[in-house]
């Protein structure tokens, strides 16, 4: 599930948006007042206290801004003075924790070390989505990639585990607060987990919009078929007994090129924001490794929306506006230059009815023909989730009785003659909470997710473009049917073919793919360095869409 709010961009702006970054960088970061610390959570779960920023002076831009990313005459600027370090760790709360005690001239190698997206992540900027995660320190300690690793590599686990020597109990936490293992089916602790996630999890750096992910999804994405309850991992505080922190797993069997794996998909990693200078989440990912550990699952996959030791793979959010008149009103869309409401309007318009023949909704006869032309379809790209009967049940069959809960749609292309299946696709619905707005609530989101055609083991290709086109603006008309606000995808598979033509624009967000314990070279790049699909399209993303 997608871990990182975002929202369309200018492609205007992507020249400057070096220079943005860092002049966001120049606000003084906003902080949690000293006197509401961890204990106040543990008494009563007291709120984020208000923030204030102050922008830094311009001198001082420039020589950040020349320390991350250099000169305009390739001089190597990275020899950091000791106030110029300083000022990179005053920027960079985690890492500055991870470094209080190293040397600072081992200090000034490591960041020497690094290049600018690796210096920019973990970087505060209005205070908005800190990531504790992203101290370098504690992942060198992590069977992960490093950066330095170049060109060819060994494929295959980082490091073999000894199941004798893994802790039967977990590592101990803070004073006042306490490990819990969560009942997500008990509807009070699922609520719990619930509220935290709607309150401290994932938002835009604006603070415009918050995920919020309903009861009914986390049912649905945090039990998938073989969950173990001792993988949704939680922390109370003592005293008051609040929900402060949470962390999951769930089992997948995932295929990198010819191997398949049996792994964990970690999701759902969120603290109190009143903790998020606690240390909080390298304990946590440290308790979820112990869990897998003890039933004999020593890798897993992750997503994150900042650059952490080492990406296999790299994803730039796309957003095609359903309601831009809405879009615009709580500030998710922009008006382009020289454009007006109406034009916007009139250009996101969709038809009233679908195209494709024999389209109609997934039933539960269609499972082993979609889990057929699944496996066959994700068999073309390097790494995917392999996935069984059961699971294709779980996450592509709306369950919910109650319209208003309805977590996923899908839908098959039957032929009329042969009766079989040609096509199918998916989308979920996540909304996000307009924060600020009286008007508006909540944006209503589509994501696509898994879909495959026939057309894509065809002799000649040149049918898969405009196969893949006709079927997504289908999707974009049932979607809108379905009052979403905005769809959106990513750059993997086969998306590139059709996000250009059905109006999709780029986003602001990125998602970064990782492997836990297993060395891979890098599976695929995605289209993260351009605001625009290139219409020399060579292959699928080789990613897993999760």
């Amino acid at each position: 599930m997608p871990p990182e709010e975002s929202k369309p961009i200018d492609p205007k702006s992507s020249e400057e948006a070096v220079e943005e970054a860092i002049a966001e960088l120049q606000k003084a970061e906003s902080t949690d007042d000293e006197a509401e610390t961890a204990d106040t959570i543990a008494t009563d779960g007291a709120s984020v206290a208000s923030s204030s920023a102050a922008k830094k002076k311009k001198s001082k831009k420039k020589k950040l801004k020349d320390v991350l990313i250099g000169t305009k005459d390739g001089t190597d600027t990275r020899k950091l003075s000791s106030g110029q370090l300083e000022q990179i760790l005053e920027l960079n709360p985690s890492l500055k924790a991870e470094m209080a005690d190293t040397d600072p001239k081992e200090a000034q190698e490591l960041l020497r070390k690094l290049n600018m997206a690796d210096l920019l992540t973990g970087l505060t900027v209005g205070g908005k989505n800190q990531k504790d995660m992203a101290s370098y320190k504690f992942w060198q300690t992590q069977p992960v990639p490093s950066f330095e690793d170049k060109g060819a590599v060994e494929e295959g686990p980082i490091k073999t585990v000894d199941p004798e020597k893994i802790p039967n109990e977990p590592s101990p936490l803070y004073e006042g607060f306490e490990w819990v293992t969560m009942d997500l089916e008990n509807p009070s602790e699922l609520e719990e987990v619930h509220h935290l996630l709607r309150d401290h999890y994932v938002e835009d750096d604006e603070a415009m919009f918050r995920f919020n992910y309903s009861p009914a999804f986390l049912d649905w994405a945090l039990k998938a078929p073989g969950w173990r309850k001792e993988w949704h991992v939680g922390v109370r505080a003592t005293a008051s007994r609040k929900l402060v922190a949470f962390i999951s797993g769930i089992p997948i069997r995932l295929r990198v090129r010819k191997i398949t794996l049996s792994c964990s998909e970690i999701n759902f990693l969120c603290i109190h924001k009143k903790l998020r200078s606690k240390r909080l989440a390298p304990v946590l990912i440290k308790e979820i490794t112990r869990r897998c550990y003890r039933v004999g699952i020593f890798q897993a996959i992750y997503i994150a929306g900042v650059v952490l030791p080492k990406p296999v793979a790299t994803c730039r959010y796309f957003h095609r506006s359903l309601d831009w008149e809405k879009l615009h009103e709580v500030g998710f869309s922009p008006l382009p230059p020289g454009s007006t409401p109406n034009r916007q309007i009139l250009k996101y318009k969709l038809p009233e009815h679908t195209e494709t023949h024999g389209l109609r909704s997934m039933e539960a006869k269609d499972v082993d023909s979609v889990l057929d032309l699944l496996e066959r379809y994700l068999g073309r790209i390097d790494m995917a989730q392999s996935f069984t009967k059961e699971e294709v049940a779980h996450w592509l069959l709306n369950r919910e009785s109650d319209p208003s809960n309805q977590v996923v749609w899908s839908y098959v292309v039957e032929d009329s003659q042969t009766k079989k299946i040609t096509d199918f696709f998916s989308f979920y619905c996540l909304e996000s909470t307009v924060i600020g707005s009286k008007k508006y609530s909540a944006i209503r989101a589509a994501y696509l997710f898994y879909y495959a055609t026939e057309s894509a083991f065809d002799s000649d290709l040149s049918r898969l473009k405009p196969r893949l086109n006709k079927l997504m603006r289908d999707v974009l008309i049932l979607a809108k049917k379905a009052n979403f606000d905005v769809f959106n995808a990513l750059t993997l598979m086969d998306n590139p073919l059709f996000l250009e033509s059905q109006k999709f624009g780029a986003g602001d967000g990125q998602l970064h793919y990782y492997l836990y314990n297993y060395r891979t070279p890098t599976i695929a790049g995605g289209v993260d360095q351009k605001n625009v699909v290139s219409e020399q399209y060579t292959g699928g993303v080789g990613v897993v869409m999760l």
